[in-house]
């Protein structure tokens, strides 16, 4: 095609699966910014159906196993000097935004609607305090003991 093409669009990819998140040093290497769905990421993770009422509840986002990947997707990231955002239901939790940014997320994707209450929550925020909880919720068990810790 003769159509012009412009070196300097910034291609990225979806960290959706755990093979992403296993190899994000390298995939890092690649491309200028990450995007980690949280919804299929923890589908993938906890091997559960979020569309199917009888185990969804097992495919919960806040569940440390999941923060976990986050965590190492943003270190690869940071040291590769890209971006990192997250997208999904989690990007817009009241209860997960500070963690989200305490782990190093530069940017969250969200539903308009939930616009305002992130606002909110992001402006009542010091990132000190989000990066103490953010160690301390990677440490716990369960979504529900994250849950309770924020």
């Amino acid at each position: 095609h003769d159509a012009n093409f412009h070196v300097s669009i910034k291609v990225g990819i979806m960290v959706e699966v755990p093979a992403a998140v296993i190899i994000a040093e390298q995939l890092a290497a690649e491309v200028d910014f990450f995007s980690i769905g949280t919804n299929d990421l923890s589908q993938y993770t906890m091997a559960a159906d979020r569309t199917n009422p009888k185990v969804a509840s097992l495919a919960d986002a806040l569940e440390p196993a999941l923060l976990r990947m986050i965590e190492q997707t943003v270190t690869a990231a940071k040291q590769a000097g890209i971006t990192v955002s997250v997208c999904g239901e989690l990007a817009s939790q009241p209860e997960a935004i500070p963690i989200l940014l305490g782990l190093g997320v530069d940017e969250l994707s969200m539903n308009p609607a939930a616009i305002p209450t992130a606002l909110t929550t992001i402006s009542q925020l010091r990132i000190t305090e989000a990066k103490v909880l953010a160690n301390k919720v990677l440490k716990l068990d369960s979504a529900e003991s994250v849950r309770n810790c924020s």
